[in-house]
């Protein structure tokens, strides 16, 4: 198992049976009941979320300055500076806002730091250069906000700075002509997770005003797209239009680096997704800002040049190989050192080395974070100074850990889930430490829960058609706050189980009833091993692979786990059941007693020669027995949601220590209506 809990949504009870009854597919409307999509309204407007659903850009504070002072640049013929960031957000932040700008009238100069020298966000000696360039104003995108001393500095040379930024907020906001973030405290603007790109997108329309919102949208919703996308933003709410929109533009793209590059990533004439963009497209932009050449890929957003977008994209692409090479050479080098980590370093992974390349850092911690299931920091060192890349795991705040090592730090920025941080070397043993200690103390000294979020389990293999598992593309675009749909299928027998891909992936082929699929497990765990005949469960989510012509579906496996016995899942529901954590609909019904098993329990408790006395016994044993003595198939569970169902009528009382029960019949005057039970109701109620 990758993970030790498969946590299941709940949803609204009915829900389901709601959505299908409207005419959503029944996969789909599995997966959107879980996630608390109930009313067919509700969902539709949701699965349609268009440009009505944009808020006024002038809702965000400072945009009224912001938009005065570019405005003013445009009147007057400033030399204007974009000065971005180097990932992919901030490349086609600064690819938006310049080419806005330019077609507009004005002098721009895209500015993106080399991640090597100069690290992340405005410096000042880049301000200086910028000066001498005859920049009046420098507007930030997907950076600044943290930039107080750099501030003062080109005000110092007279040069205005406009910030547009959307990473969290330190207490002192640089002094700016105008500080433009949706995360400022004072902020009303109700849509919380824009991206850098989508926060210059809106100054873009405060500029356009209105009456342009339209033909502005249409220009640069690819670019927000790709950007919101490879941040991994919530796709909800705004950000759900814009991709929606952009991704249409992308299967028509006009811009020609771009559509070379959809061409030489082998996307060109496909669907392009969510999906597409963040695992082949993003990556290859991304590229050239972790090897020290962002510069290169805004150039390829911005030329209007086929020819010289052809030779960018191959560049790109040469770029990203090395990169794929790179990153691999560093992981095996830290997984080597992690082999032999202290007990008390097993909250977090801080991992710090010389000649690592920091280009790649931020996707290495990544990898570790999964792989060890807590934060990972990757720190790459040059002469006593370290530069690090941090990922956080689970739902920890990251951002906020390191506000409490901000002694040991001499700076750092980002948000609750990635930041970036700089470091002295020689504080880097007390901050392995310190930031160790601060999560097991969050953690009552746990390790961080490994969870993996499924909305549903396929009761049913045959609803795994190819029809079925088209429709849920009804849910794209997909990525964080509307993932791509996980299922389980439970006690599917494996037909066969293949290493591919040099050893890193599994291929399955497994079946459950009549149903035969092939299933795909990338960078499968060492520790998962199958063979032919074994019983598995499987978490996966389903896609149709094009192969040679053909469309066939495939699991794409996010976990596999031996399979349970029923006794085992009944186990395991009835106490999440008793818990009051929540079940699947189609759990609840399988953990439902019927009439027949109500009277078979009470039968076997006062029949009992000593029926006036306690009965004591192991819950197990109580089970099989009521289950011999009246010739029903033994149902660990419902004997034991009977027993929670009589003694919370009071026929019984009910206790337990352990896996042991004693129970003792109560006197009763009559007969008791057994579905008046508050339990009872709960089961009917999540199972629908």
């Amino acid at each position: 198992m990758k993970y030790k809990e498969w946590n299941y949504l709940p949803g609204a009870p009915g829900a389901r049976r709601a959505l299908e009854g409207a005419g959503i597919p029944p996969l789909a409307a599995a997966v959107l009941a879980a996630r608390g999509l109930s009313d067919p309204d509700e969902v539709r407007a949701f699965l349609e979320a268009d440009e009505s659903c944009l808020a006024d850009p002038m809702l965000l504070k400072d945009m009224d300055r912001a938009a005065q002072r570019v405005r003013r640049a445009l009147d007057e013929g400033e030399t204007v500076a974009v000065y971005g960031d180097y990932d992919v957000d901030g490349i086609t932040a600064t690819a938006l806002l310049t080419d806005f700008l330019r077609r507009e009238g004005a002098q721009v100069i895209p500015y993106i730091p080399d991640r090597m020298a100069e690290g992340y966000g405005l410096n000042s000696d880049a301000v200086a250069a910028l000066a001498g360039q005859g920049v009046t104003l420098i507007i930030t995108v997907d950076c600044g906000i943290t930039a107080g001393d750099e501030a003062d500095a080109a005000a110092a040379l007279g040069v205005d700075l406009v910030v547009t930024d959307h990473h969290e907020c330190r207490r002192a906001l640089p002094r700016a002509c105008a500080v433009v973030d949706p995360h400022r405290p004072d902020c009303p603007y109700p849509f919380k997770h824009l991206a850098g790109v989508g926060v210059a997108l809106k100054l873009v329309l405060a500029l356009g005003g209105p009456e342009r919102q339209g033909e502005l949208l249409e220009e640069y919703a690819d670019l927000a797209a790709i950007g919101t996308v490879a941040d991994v933003m919530k796709v909800t709410g705004e950000n759900r239009a814009l991709i929606k929109k952009g991704l249409a533009s992308l299967a028509r793209c006009r811009r020609p680096g771009l559509t070379m590059l959809l061409r030489a990533a082998g996307l060109e004439g496909k669907e392009i997704t969510s999906t597409s963009v963040g695992y082949v497209l993003a990556p290859r932009i991304n590229a050239s800002g972790r090897m020290g050449c962002a510069g290169l890929a805004a150039e390829l957003l911005l030329t209007g040049d086929a020819a010289r977008g052809e030779e960018l994209a191959r560049a790109l692409c040469e770029l990203n190989r090395e990169r794929q090479a790179v990153e691999g050479e560093i992981y095996q080098q830290c997984v080597a050192r992690l082999s032999a980590r202290a007990p008390e370093e097993a909250h977090a992974v801080v991992l710090a080395d010389e000649g690592w390349h920091q280009g790649v850092a931020g996707i290495v911690a990544s990898r570790l974070a999964e792989r060890y299931h807590c934060p990972a920091v990757v720190i790459c060192l040059d002469q006593g100074r370290g530069k690090g890349s941090c990922r956080s795991y689970g739902d920890f705040n990251l951002f906020a850990a390191l506000e409490q090592c901000g002694d040991l730090l001499e700076g750092f920025g980002g948000h609750e889930l990635a930041a970036g941080l700089t470091i002295a070397e020689e504080n880097i043993p007390a901050f392995r430490r310190r930031l160790n200690a601060l999560i097991a103390a969050g953690t009552g000294g746990q390790p961080l829960p490994s969870r993996l979020t499924v909305d549903a389990e396929v009761d049913d293999p045959e609803l795994l058609s190819r029809e079925n598992v088209e429709s849920l593309s009804l849910l794209e675009p997909c990525g964080a706050g509307m993932e791509r749909a996980v299922l389980s299928l439970s006690g599917a027998e494996v037909l066969s189980a293949a290493q591919v891909g040099g050893g890193r992936h599994l291929k399955l082929r497994v079946a459950k009833g009549d149903r035969v699929l092939d299933a795909i497990f990338f960078s499968a765990p060492p520790e998962v091993q199958v063979s032919r005949g074994d019983r598995v469960d499987l978490a996966f989510s389903p896609q149709i692979n094009e192969f040679r012509g053909r469309r066939e579906v495939q699991l794409q496996l996010l976990d596999l786990r031996p399979a349970r016995t029923r006794a085992q899942l009944e186990r395991e529901w009835f106490f999440r059941l008793m818990a009051g954590e929540p079940l699947s609909p189609a759990q609840a019904r399988a953990m439902t007693p019927c009439r027949e098993e109500f009277t078979a329990v009470w039968r076997y408790l006062t029949r009992r020669p000593d029926a006036g006395s306690a009965l004591e016994m192991g819950a197990v044993q109580l089970s099989r027995a009521v289950a011999r003595a009246f010739g029903l198939r033994e149902a660990y569970g419902h004997i034991q949601v009977c027993l929670e169902v009589m003694d919370e009528m009071a026929l019984i009382r009910l206790e337990r220590e352990g896996e042991r029960v004693a129970v003792t019949v109560n006197e009763t005057a009559g007969k008791v209506d057994l579905e008046r039970s508050e339990l009872m109701r709960r089961l009917r109620q999540l199972g629908g």
